[in-house]
């Protein structure tokens, strides 16, 4: 007897009615699917079937029976109808020899190398995909060498902090020195006009000393 190929990566669409089987490639997953072949003996048992649902009794039991007789003989039809989808779709397939998968010739075999595409990648794919990612890593790099706070100060030495919003009407500064509702000062006064001590901009009198600030 004959070993049947291809059994690992199908599904089996058969019905009573006839036969019909998908198989898949091991790598991609796209499917091929086989001409469906009616059963003689499917549409034997469901026109029995249909006359015991019309007039019941003795012939409703037979078409029952019949379905059941059916279900259990069709074994060999089934095996012989697979065989047959076998050889109807192996022209869509190549087996790897490194690997054993089968594989779909239109995207994952190598026929120069006569190899699936895992053990035998496409050589211009892989130079592509290569310099690709290196750009990309390569920019990456820039990115981190450059210096992205030009003009922002990010120790608040010059401007004592950054103010997200007004002290006094809480708008949104947006990195302005006075705020765009109230006008107020946003950013710290250099030191009092008087005794020079660092001052906030919402102070009106020197906490150092009394003095008041313009």
């Amino acid at each position: 007897m004959t070993l049947i190929q291809f059994t690992k990566n199908h599904a089996d669409h058969s019905t009573d009615k006839g036969y019909q089987f998908e198989f898949f490639c091991d790598r991609c997953g796209n499917g091929f699917r086989s001409e469906f072949k009616a059963s003689v003996t499917g549409f034997a048992a469901s026109a029995l079937r249909a006359a015991g649902g019309l007039f019941g009794g003795l012939i409703g039991q037979a078409g029952s029976s019949a379905y059941e007789i059916q279900r259990a003989v069709a074994g060999p039809a089934h095996d012989k109808a697979f065989r047959e989808a076998t050889e109807q779709a192996k022209p869509n397939f190549r087996q790897c020899p490194r690997c054993s998968k089968w594989v779909c010739q239109a995207t994952c075999w190598n026929a120069q190398r006569a190899l699936c595409f895992d053990c035998a990648p496409d050589i211009q794919t892989e130079l592509a995909s290569a310099q690709v990612h290196a750009t990309v890593d390569q920019m990456k790099q820039k990115l981190q060498s450059a210096d992205m706070t030009k003009g922002i100060d990010v120790t608040g030495e010059q401007t004592g902090g950054a103010v997200a919003r007004c002290p006094g009407c809480g708008a949104l500064t947006q990195g302005a020195k006075f705020c765009p509702e109230c006008g107020k000062p946003l950013r710290p006064k250099d030191a009092c006009p008087k005794c020079g001590a660092k001052v906030e901009a919402t102070t009106k009198f020197c906490p150092e000393c009394g003095a008041k600030m313009a």
